[in-house]
């Protein structure tokens, strides 16, 4: 009787098995497993071409940040220029006077950019800003003397991306809106967390310094240079 009962409940394994494999191999199945294959695959060439186009999207914008920050330099040396000419009226396409506190040129950097003399995200996407402190020749107060200037860091050879680059002794050069030149000397550089604005007021020297500040894109810390007005 055992043997009876094995055999025909191996005999309905076996058909069950079978009835499976016809199943799985049915037509209907393998149309729907390359529908489903084909669905994954213009999903996945969907994903390439909208990451494609948001970073290409991101250079083009970079790009066009960097070009008019060149723009702005150019305006504002020909504002300059002709700041004491009667007969040159300002236009639309001018600077506010008020708009770009001077330049800063970093040379083994290979960088010169115009400063802005507020900071927002704005303005911070096209150039350098000043967020405290003051040049030499504001005769400002002493706890005024650490100027502090942002740049975005884009990883790339643009704005702040390469300060981690600079050593102690790199010189940093500022000009202001009335053509004077100011050269400073690396002495110090760290990093310390976001939250962390000790630098902005913290003085290493009794004179005239110079903090840059832009971000750290690894670890998310802020990077910071300091560097000392040289004498004469």
């Amino acid at each position: 009787m055992n043997q009876i009962i094995n055999i025909d409940l191996n005999k309905h394994i076996e058909q069950s098995e079978s009835n499976t494999n016809k199943i799985d191999s049915s037509p209907s199945t393998k149309k729907l497993s390359k529908k489903t294959f084909n669905i994954q695959f213009f999903l996945s060439i969907a994903a390439i071409f909208v990451i494609s186009s948001i970073f290409a999207f991101y250079k083009i914008s970079l790009n066009e940040k960097e070009d008019f920050s060149d723009l702005l330099i150019n305006n504002y040396s020909i504002t300059k220029l002709y700041s004491n000419d009667n007969n040159y009226t300002q236009n639309s396409n001018n600077l506010s006077p008020d708009s770009i506190v001077g330049i800063i040129e970093i040379p083994v950097l290979n960088i010169s950019y115009p400063i802005f003399n507020e900071l927002n995200d704005e303005l911070l996407k096209t150039s350098p800003c000043r967020f405290y402190g003051s040049f030499p020749s504001e005769n400002s107060p002493s706890e005024d003397f650490n100027l502090c200037i942002a740049g975005h860091n884009y990883d790339n050879n643009k704005f702040f991306s390469n300060l981690k680059n600079l050593n102690i002794d790199d010189k940093i050069i500022l000009y202001d809106n009335l053509n004077n030149r100011f050269i400073y000397s690396i002495i110090k550089k760290y990093e310390v967390k976001p939250d962390d604005l000790s630098p902005v007021y913290e003085r290493i020297t009794s004179s005239y310094e110079l903090t840059l500040v832009t971000c750290n894109n690894f670890n998310g810390n802020r990077m910071i240079i300091k560097a000392k007005i040289e004498d004469g």
